[in-house]
């Protein structure tokens, strides 16, 4: 049999493209799928004056089961949509365009709604704003595709949609990353021990002195081009923010519920711009499980011989559970739950972990705690990944301790350090901002450097105090995260520390008001709060230069063996670290890889005043009398327990 397209449709884009190419190849028409599709077809049209989610959904079906490229034109809402060129077995349907499409859009519940409410329906009708010109323009492009397609030429619209405005003809093409978790053609498997399990590589860093195992200039290849489009992009709504001292870039990750705004604070706006992409990967893939399909559900004592004890982890006071309307219940271990395979280096098994502590879990499936990002993060390769997210593990652990204990640490002589880049980055702060930056050596007995950072306004008006924390084995590069962290909220709050400052104060005067990740920094925009970080600000301190805090550690080449140090750090002092893998396809396609880690032992950052953590963790009581800090362990009566100014 002789190969031929076969166009699927009516209206006027059908008529327009059959007429067209009717006399150049050989096509066959019919309106619908219920006469089969000839196996003959070597590529098949599906065009409507409108938008029917069932007969591309039928579409797709078709060219699966025959092996043959799609590729649609419709119009809905007054667009002209046409794309993808679907290809048979290969991630990028109809399916994923349609949500990115959809997920990009400002409207996307209301949209999502109207479209379910027409399907339902049954309504086929031609869009009001299909006009002749409009289609004839559609058309011309579908024809001008066909061709190329035909000639084994690189269409542009496989993994692309063009979008067509019916009103100014204006058209532009978007990609799309498929969504891993697609009905059509989604490739995610059951979760498994086996695919839990890692094995370390090697993972060469791009310098002895830079902690990375790709470059910056390997990243920008596609970071941009794969992921941030205000149509149809993964991320979109880019915004530079012009007020902080350094570049500050934010993107938006759309969702259902709302958008969440990821930023990347550097240097420069273009190494910004592309911190803010990868934050808003990283958020992506730890919301929920879309790399792996969770499939054990059951009792911690029914899978406890291979599980982890929740409460490691650190719960709620027993009294918080007991408020009304707390929106988490104490641990049942006879309570069935959702659970998720991950790697226990300690244990070096794989191990089940609740999923509402691998993902956000805020509200999740009747918790019994509130899970943050702790220890999410991304990486250029796996072992990237897990270094940097134990690292934020650190930074947040350091921070709590610091806190809860109110240790009175070391501060560090700025003038010793012996790094211009940093020193630079004071001064701008102090010269653009007007803050003063204090440093203080927070390394707790894990001997990992920490940092943290405390930003004091010279100025009448505005936040008073900010305070961020870093870890790295770098100390120089822990300091310049913390103030990075610290310069996304420095002249862009003060408005707003000043017009609340009456909600603040009685946050200040009522701890159970403090709520919202912004609250906690809030609170000490006031001055009256500055007394409760006396036990940092005090005169009578020890000083330490950065030689003296952080004396030299071994460098190597390979990343893998900077990691396999900080996993002896930790089985030295009997800590396990569980890693979740939560790499997407989405990801993966470009050697991306993130994990949450989960260092049970280790303080948890939380937000909100009713939802801290401390109970099982007796490390908060024994390591600053182990530290030097205190002559006995405390007790957790004696801990400060204000909100905390964590950002």
């Amino acid at each position: 049999m002789r190969e031929h397209i076969t166009l699927v449709g009516d209206g006027m884009l059908a008529n327009y493209v059959y007429q067209e190419l009717a006399t150049q190849v050989e096509i066959i028409r019919q309106t619908d799928f219920h006469t089969p599709i000839s196996p003959s077809t070597s590529l098949l049209l599906v065009l409507h004056d409108y938008c029917d989610a069932v007969v591309y959904k039928e579409a797709e079906r078709v060219s699966s089961s025959l092996a043959i490229p799609w590729l649609r034109g419709m119009i809905s809402f007054g667009e002209g949509v046409i794309g993808p060129l679907v290809k048979p077995s290969i991630p990028g349907c109809s399916q994923c365009a349609d949500m990115r499409h959809l997920m990009a859009g400002s409207d996307r519940r209301e949209t999502l709604q109207l479209k379910r409410e027409i399907a339902a329906s049954g309504y086929t009708g031609r869009d009001m704003w299909a006009s002749r010109t409009g289609i004839l323009h559609m058309a011309h492009i579908v024809v001008t595709e066909v061709k190329k397609i035909l000639k084994k030429e690189e269409s542009r619209l496989y993994r692309h949609v063009s979008l067509v405005h019916l009103m100014t003809l204006n058209t532009s093409t978007h990609s799309f990353v498929p969504v891993s978790l697609c009905s059509i053609c989604g490739t995610v498997q059951d979760d498994s021990p086996e695919l839990a399990t890692i094995t370390l590589k090697e993972s060469p860093k791009v310098s002895s002195h830079h902690y990375r195992s790709r470059s910056i200039d390997d990243l920008k290849k596609f970071l941009v081009k794969d992921y941030l489009d205000y149509r149809t992009g993964f991320l979109n709504g880019k915004v530079h923010d012009l007020t902080p001292p350094f570049a500050d870039v934010g993107v938006n990750l759309p969702m259902l519920v709302g958008d969440e705004a990821t930023a990347g604070r550097t240097t420069s706006y273009a190494m910004s711009e592309l911190t803010a992409i990868l934050e808003g990967l990283e958020r992506y893939c730890g919301i929920e499980p879309r790399g792996k399909r969770t499939v054990v559900h059951d009792s911690y004592n029914n899978v406890k011989e291979h599980a982890l004890y929740p409460p490691k982890v650190g719960i709620h006071a027993k009294e918080k559970y007991e408020m009304p309307r707390f929106p988490f219940q104490p641990f049942d271990p006879n309570r069935a739950i959702n659970w998720v395979w991950a790697y226990s280096f300690k244990g070096e098994r794989p191990i089940l972990v609740p999923e509402l502590l691998a993902y956000y879990s805020l509200g999740h499936e009747r918790g019994f705690v509130y899970e943050t990002s702790n220890g999410c993060a991304l990486g250029g390769s796996l072992v990237e990944a897990i270094f940097y997210g134990i690292l934020e593990v650190v930074e947040r652990d350091s921070f709590l301790m610091t806190w809860y204990a109110q240790l009175p640490l070391p501060k560090l002589d700025s003038s010793s350090i012996r790094d211009e880049e940093l020193q630079l980055m004071m001064e701008r702060v102090g010269a653009v901002a007007g803050y003063d930056i204090y440093l203080y050596n927070a390394t707790m007995e894990n001997g990992i450097p920490s940092i943290w950072a405390l930003a004091k306004n010279q100025k009448e008006v505005g936040m008073n105090i900010i305070c961020a924390a870093g870890a790295h084995p770098d100390p120089v590069r822990a300091a310049k995260s913390a103030i990075f962290e610290l310069a996304g909220m420095m002249l862009v709050l003060d408005e707003k520390a000043d017009k609340n400052r009456k909600k603040y104060q009685k946050m200040l005067r009522n701890p159970s008001l403090v709520r919202q990740m912004e609250d906690h920094s809030m609170v000490y925009s006031l001055k009256e709060a500055e007394e409760r970080l006396g036990f940092l600000l005090e005169e009578n301190r020890p000083i330490q230069t950065f030689e003296e805090a952080f004396p030299p550690r071994p460098q190597h080449d390979d990343l893998t063996e900077e990691l396999k140090d900080l996993l002896r750090v930790f089985r030295e002092r009997d800590l396990d670290v569980i890693v979740v893998n939560q790499t997407t396809d989405e990801i993966v396609r470009n050697g991306l890889h993130c994990v949450k880690v989960i260092i049970p032992g280790m303080l948890p950052m939380t937000f909100g005043y009713d939802l801290t953590r401390l109970t099982g963790l007796d490390r908060v009581l024994t390591v600053p009398m182990e530290m030097g800090y205190r002559e006995n362990p405390l007790t957790y009566e004696e801990l400060n327990l204000h909100p905390h100014p964590f950002p």
